[in-house]
């Protein structure tokens, strides 16, 4: 008898486990900014915006941009090299906002 209790029970919250699970409805909304990698011409590291300039020393204090290119959508790509030798690359807008590619 308690066998058959237990099942019952086990039954009705698998039941409802399920019940639950299909009325939960999640949203993310995330938004990232895609750039187009093939557009970017090089530009010289002088005619950065100030934001972006100020942005790869606040994050990137040992850094030294080698590189600079734009796209017609104003993003910039940077080349960068750290004082430990390793090197890398990252972009940003106008305003000095990461961009993730």
């Amino acid at each position: 008898m308690k066998k058959l209790i237990l099942a019952t029970v086990l039954s009705f919250v698998g039941f409802m486990a399920t019940a639950q699970e299909a009325a939960t409805d999640v949203q993310n909304e995330e938004t990232i900014v895609v750039a187009d990698v093939q557009d970017f011409e090089e530009i010289s590291v002088s005619d950065l915006p100030e934001a972006v300039a100020a942005a790869v020393a606040k994050d990137y204090p040992t850094a030294s941009i080698d590189k600079a290119y734009k796209n017609a959508s104003n993003q910039f790509k940077l080349e960068l090299s750290l004082t430990d030798g390793s090197s890398g690359t990252v972009y940003a807008d106008a305003e000095g906002n990461w961009i993730e590619m």
